[in-house]
């Protein structure tokens, strides 16, 4: 990764490291288990105590990682706070003390740091981007569905409500029906009911199927795994551009070791420097 200038490097890369991130991984799976270990009945008391006390020194190794990332950016500790895992960690983590005659909301703030976890694998991260970029696509498409079970809500209910007031007496029945529907569950069951009430059912039926069902749903899946294969492109363009400059600073470095750079040398430099800045300005 690139270190800012007004972060601590030593810091930074501790904090970031493979050995340090597999350590707080490990650290979050033992507090799973031991989490996990708590609900089950008839519990040995000395056990609940020692899972108790597991829990309270992951929660302390939680809270000494924090502190050494917030510390990790120097003179501008505010920009740990510029990326969203940063802010789901600092909030799941400084809340717990503060809430901690709820025992409810304490439970639920346990559950939430195991999902850090998350934050170790590249692949979720992706997964992350694709959705966050899916939902304005996403909410056009909610809208559509919307539109179309309220349509054939209210046409299921012309022709089923009267005589299926369960399922179809209502818009919302009709709708919750429908909503039923859009995972073809009990399919079969509606349709013998609806053909037993009117002739108009098989083709009310299939058109559902084949126009919302399948074709609606497939297009919603669509927009999801194109925003997942773009996420993925920049991912791979981000990698690309990261070892591109990794190779950069190398070639830096080793035009620099002895202290004194030639007239070529300082020609090779500035075009080193010129195409670290044309990498950066395209991560950007």
């Amino acid at each position: 990764m690139e270190i800012a200038p007004w972060r601590i490097r030593s810091l930074t890369k501790l904090v970031y490291s493979q050995p340090f991130e597999l350590l707080i991984a490990f650290v979050i799976l033992i507090n799973a288990t031991s989490l996990a270990i708590l609900t089950m009945p008839d519990l040995d008391p000395q056990i609940r105590e020692a899972c108790e006390q597991i829990d309270l020194i992951c929660f302390a190794i939680y809270g000494t990682e924090l502190v050494l990332r917030i510390l990790s950016y120097g003179k501008k500790p505010w920009m740990f706070f510029k990326q969203g895992w940063n802010i789901f960690d600092f909030v799941v983590i400084a809340a717990s003390p503060l809430l901690s005659g709820q025992t409810a909301v304490l439970r639920l703030l346990r559950l939430l740091r195991l999902v850090r976890i998350f934050r170790f694998l590249p692949e979720v991260r992706v997964l992350t981007t694709s959705i966050i970029r899916s939902l304005p696509p996403l909410m056009s498409l909610a809208v559509l569905i919307f539109v179309a079970l309220f349509m054939y809500g209210m046409l299921g209910h012309y022709l089923f409500g009267p005589d299926d007031a369960d399922n179809w007496g209502s818009i919302t029945r009709a709708m919750t029906s429908l909503f039923i529907l859009l995972t073809l569950e009990n399919f079969p069951n509606y349709l013998e009911a609806g053909v037993a009430v009117s002739p108009w059912a098989l083709p009310y039926f299939l058109s559902y199927v084949f126009v919302v069902v399948f074709t609606v749903l497939n297009v919603l899946i669509g927009v999801v795994l194109n925003a997942m294969d773009e996420a993925r492109e920049e991912n791979r363009q981000r990698t690309i551009r990261m070892n591109q400059l990794s190779e950069i600073v190398d070639d830096v470095e080793s035009m620099t070791v002895d202290g004194k750079i030639s007239n070529e040398e300082l020609q090779q430099l500035k075009k080193k420097v010129a195409e670290m800045e044309r990498l950066l300005e395209e991560g950007k």
